[in-house]
Parts: C-alpha cells; structure tokens; sequence
C-alpha cells in the first residue's frame, strides 16, 4: 500500500479544483487558490512527482465506439501463484476490451470489467481470452445495465483558500477524469 502524502489546505483545494475541470489554466488555478501561477505550476509538479496525481486520462463512451455490451468477469486462478499472477493481470490489461482489472480476496482471484460488440463478442472473449487459459479454472460473467460515476474523491466542500489575483499565465495539462 502506498504511504500518504502529507497535504497542506493550499494543495487539497488544487486537487479539488483540479478533478473537478482538470483542464483550468494554471493563471486561473493559481488566482482561485490565492497563489502565483509559477508556485501553482510548482505545486502541481509535486502532486504528480508524489504520486498523488496519477495521469493524464480521456474518458470515452464504449457505447459509442460499437461496445455497448459491459460486463465483469469474477475470475478464478488456480494455482494462485504470484509467478501466475504478472503473466495473467498483462495479458489482461493488453486486451483491448479490459476496462479495469481488479485482484481480489475471498472465492475469486480477480475482478475484470470488460466492453464488448454484443453477446457473441462477450462469448468469444470468454472462451478464447480467459478460459483457455490454463491457470484459469472459473469465469462467472455479470452483465452490467447500467453504470454511475461517483463523486469526487475531494468533496466540493473541501475547506477553500482565499483567492488572489495569480502571476504569469501557463496553460494546464489536460489532466481530463486524473485519478487520484
């Protein structure tokens, strides 16, 4: 488990404002946090240092790109042996229908949230990408119908800092949907 990064009132608000329109400019961040741009562009150069930005993420709809079908696969792996586990999770995470990839405790080894054409392409990812594999000895499919984003991980009532005018202006990395 990673270790917490000590925060300061000044950094949770950029991070609040932040994964709420990750694409704010550095002058407009800097002047609603009561900072200069530079020490804005400063600050945000930490977070991602630290790890407590994670990347840079373009949020698409499946849907709309002909996989309209979701599911999670509850995935078992038999033997449960971490020189397994590296091979199996990268040839997961390398399937272009693998969403999220997710190891588990309890009755399955692995959860794995999948986009698909339809129920004949959901079969044949199945069958041909999961179960075909030796170490693979139970895949239990969940089709999804309908999904909803939660809030943010920094509520929108985070304590605020008084904002400033800013410095120089710098346009902010599209940081679209960045983890946290």
């Amino acid at each position: 488990m990673a270790d917490s990064v000590i925060l300061d009132p000044v950094d949770l608000e950029i991070l609040r404002l932040l994964q709420n329109d990750a694409r704010t400019t550095y002058r407009d961040l800097a002047a609603q946090v009561g900072v200069a741009a530079s020490t804005c562009l400063d600050r945000v150069a930490r977070l991602r240092r630290s790890g407590v930005i994670l990347g840079h993420v373009l949020r698409l709809d499946p849907a709309r790109l002909g996989r309209g079908l979701q599911a999670l696969l509850s995935v078992q792996v038999r033997p449960h042996r971490r020189e397994l586990v590296g091979p199996f999770v990268e040839r997961i995470r390398a399937l272009p229908e693998a969403r999220t990839v997710f190891h588990l405790t309890g009755p399955d080894d692995y959860l794995v949230l999948v986009a698909v054409r339809d129920m004949t392409d959901l079969q044949r990812l199945v069958l041909d990408e999961f179960t075909s594999q030796r170490e693979v000895a139970r895949v239990e499919t969940r089709l999804i119908f309908q999904q909803w984003e939660c809030g943010p991980l920094l509520p929108p009532g985070a304590p605020q800092v008084p904002a400033s005018a800013g410095g120089a202006a710098d346009s902010m990395d599209n940081l679209g949907g960045a983890a946290l």
